[in-house]
């Protein structure tokens, strides 16, 4: 298939729902903040439930997959950590920074491109890899938006149980591995993959107006860093992961890959906004807005290159 056709099937679809939300942010002044919880309470435990009792994986490819997440967020982790120190970053830039740089936006762009590009297998890859960063985000991502603020990361991490996705996850495995989970034709079923479908063109109009709100001048300069340690650090990253834990399907190991490469996640903005204490210079919620535009904006003709070259069974 060519960068075009790649472009038009995988990538334009997305700009395009997210560019309706990207103009609406701006026309109508609409807060992203109502959908974005109906989406994290409703929409998205819905298609995790559903995709996780319907998926075609294997219980190897889903501890594969969350393995290869928690050791791709360790490895990031450690070298943002190390290359932001070694300058001179401190908190609570420095954690903003590492958040941007580790954690991918991969619900709200990467479900709907994994989908376009690699079909159903793409979407069930997607979903597995979003619930072990989820578990990784509201834990070890509440502690580095917070770490400058002694008390508000305890309270913050206990919120990773009042997360709906959770549960759906645990519900999920539990009807699986019981040998419950009713039939693909039912009403229950049908009715849960209805709402869950509903998650991903949502998913992209808010991420649209969440960009569409942010304010980016006065930190343009200062993330350069991320672009380099989010577009070009993370793929090579990700591929070694990829390699280490031997995904024996490579379509499931290739998504691996392309759901690491995915621009800043949206939801880093809203931890740094709600756990980050304040400091003197650069505020790092504006940082971190900053670094999810512009790594988002950047990633498209890299996403197409990639996608191309997974494809084309490059690295895998």
């Amino acid at each position: 298939m060519s960068l075009l056709a790649i472009f038009g099937t995988a990538i334009l679809p997305i700009i395009t729902v997210a560019g309706v939300g990207f103009v609406l942010g701006h026309r109508q002044d609409l807060e992203a903040d109502t959908l974005n919880t109906v989406t994290i309470y409703v929409l998205v435990p819905a298609l995790i439930f559903h995709s996780l009792t319907t998926s075609d994986l294997d219980g190897d490819a889903l501890v594969g997959i969350t393995l290869g997440v928690f050791i791709f967020i360790g490895v990031m982790t450690v070298i943002t950590e190390g290359i932001g120190r070694s300058l001179g970053e401190v908190e609570p830039l420095l954690g903003s920074l590492v958040l941007v740089s580790v954690f991918s936006n991969a619900g709200n762009l990467g479900i709907p491109v994994s989908e376009f590009a690699f079909g159903e297998t793409g979407r069930a890859t997607a979903v597995v890899y979003i619930v072990g960063q989820s578990v990784a985000m509201y834990t070890l991502g509440i502690y580095l938006a917070a770490r400058g603020d002694g008390e508000d990361w305890r309270a913050g991490a206990r919120t990773v149980f009042m997360i709906p996705l959770i549960y759906a996850v645990a519900l999920a495995l539990l009807v699986r591995w019981a040998g419950l989970v009713p039939p693909d034709d039912s009403a229950a079923m049908e009715t849960v993959g209805l709402v869950g479908e509903a998650a991903i063109p949502l998913m992209l109009l808010v991420l649209g107006i969440e960009l569409s709100h942010t304010d980016y001048g006065n930190v343009l300069r200062r993330v350069s860093l991320v672009v380099v340690l989010k577009l070009l650090i993370a793929p090579v990253v990700a591929v070694g992961v990829a390699l280490l834990i031997g995904f024996e399907d490579a379509t499931v190991a290739r998504v691996f890959v392309l759901e690491s490469s995915m621009p800043a996640a949206v939801t880093t903005v809203i931890l740094t906004g709600e756990f980050s204490a304040p400091g003197e210079g650069i505020d790092a919620e504006e940082f971190a807005g900053t670094a999810i535009l512009v790594t988002t904006l950047l990633s498209i003709p890299l996403l197409t290159l990639l996608i191309g070259a997974l494809e084309a069974g490059a690295f895998l």
